[in-house]
C-alpha cells in the first residue's frame, strides 16, 4: 500500500471513531453496562472477522493464535472500553475525547518507567502543557459535578496507554488480536455487571441497534482502518492523523443534538491537541534524523 492511501485509511478510521460520542447521546434508556455488553458483541465479531480476512485464516485458528500478550492487552483494553462508556455518560463528549488525547504522554511515561524507553526532553514540556489543558477541563468538571466522568476518562486514557506500552514491549505491529480479546472481555464484564448489579439485558430495539452499530462501525471498522494504515505511516504522523477523532467527535453531537462546547473545553482541548501535535512533530523529526544518520 502506498503511504498516501494509508493516510486516507487512517483518516477514514478516525472519522468512523468520531461518531462514538453521537451514538452514546442517541441511546435512550440503556445503562452503561448494557451499552458495554451489546456494543462489545458487534465489536468482537467485526474485529475477529477482519483479523481472519487479513491473516487468511479460520476463526478457530485465529482464536488459537492469540498469545499471552494479546490476553493482557485485551484486559487493559476491556478496562479502557468500560471506563470510556461511563466517561461519555457522566461528562461531555468533548471532555472525554480531549482527555483521552493525552494517552501518548501517559504511554511515554509508562514506557520510560516500565521498559526503559527514555522520552525526548521535549516530551516533558508538551506533557506539562497537556496536563494544564486537562486540568482546565477537570476544574470545570468539578464545578459542573462531572468528577466521576472525568475520572473515568483519565482511567480510560491510562488503560489505553498500558495497551500501547504492552504492544511496544512485545514488538507487535498488529494489535487487532488484543482488540478482539478486549472486546470479548468487555462482553463478559457487561454481562456479569448487568445481571448482578444492573437491570439485566433487556433494552429497546432502538438502543440495541445503536449499540451494535457503534461497536461494529464506529469502533470495530474504525480501529481496523487505523491499524491497517498505521503499518505504512510513521508513528508520529499517525498520532497527528488520529486527532481527527477528537476534532470531529464533539462536532457531531453539536450539529445533531445541540451539545455545544464550553469555554473551558475549547481552551483546554486546544492546549491538549496542540501538545499532541508538537509531540508528534518532535518525534517525526527525531525519526528522520536517526534514519539519516543510519544511512550516512
Amino acid at each position: 500500500m502506498q503511504k498516501q492511501s494509508a493516510i486516507y485509511l487512517i483518516l477514514l478510521g478516525g472519522t468512523c471513531m468520531s461518531f462514538i460520542g453521537l451514538c452514546m447521546r442517541l441511546i435512550e434508556a440503556a445503562d452503561g453496562f448494557q451499552i458495554l455488553f451489546y456494543r462489545s458483541i458487534s465489536l468482537s465479531l467485526i474485529v475477529g472477522l477482519i483479523c481472519c480476512l487479513r491473516r487468511w485464516t479460520g476463526p478457530v485458528t485465529f482464536v488459537k493464535s492469540l498469545d499471552r500478550t494479546d490476553m493482557v492487552m485485551g484486559a487493559a483494553l476491556a478496562i479502557a472500553f468500560a471506563t470510556y462508556v461511563f466517561a461519555m455518560i457522566h461528562t461531555s463528549v468533548a471532555s472525554t475525547l480531549f482527555i483521552l488525547t493525552s494517552t501518548p504522554f501517559m504511554a511515554a511515561v509508562l514506557g520510560w518507567v516500565w521498559i526503559g524507553e527514555k522520552p525526548h526532553p521535549m516530551t516533558w514540556v508538551v506533557m506539562v502543557a497537556a496536563s494544564i489543558g486537562v486540568a482546565i477541563m477537570i476544574s470545570e468538571g468539578v464545578a459542573l459535578d462531572r468528577n466521576f466522568g472525568n475520572i473515568m476518562a483519565l482511567i480510560s486514557a491510562l488503560s489505553f496507554s498500558v495497551m500501547l506500552v504492552l504492544a511496544r514491549r512485545s514488538g507487535k505491529t498488529d494489535v487487532l488480536g488484543g482488540t478482539f480479546a478486549g472486546g470479548v472481555f468487555a462482553v463478559v464484564i457487561g454481562l456479569v455487571m448487568s445481571m448482578v448489579f444492573g437491570t439485566g439485558l433487556s433494552v429497546s430495539g432502538f438502543d440495541m441497534g445503536i449499540c451494535l452499530f457503534m461497536g461494529a462501525f464506529s469502533i470495530g471498522i474504525g480501529i481496523a482502518f487505523v491499524t491497517w494504515g498505521a503499518s505504512y505511516v510513521p508513528a508520529a504522523e499517525v498520532s497527528i492523523l488520529v486527532l481527527i477523532e477528537s476534532v470531529l467527535g464533539p462536532l457531531w453531537p453539536w450539529i445533531v443534538l445541540g451539545e455545544s462546547l464550553t469555554k473551558h473545553e475549547i481552551i483546554g482541548g486546544m492546549i491538549v491537541l496542540g501538545s499532541v501535535v508538537a509531540f508528534a512533530l518532535v518525534s517525526r523529526r527525531d525519526a528522520r534524523n536517526a534514519q539519516t544518520a543510519t544511512v550516512l
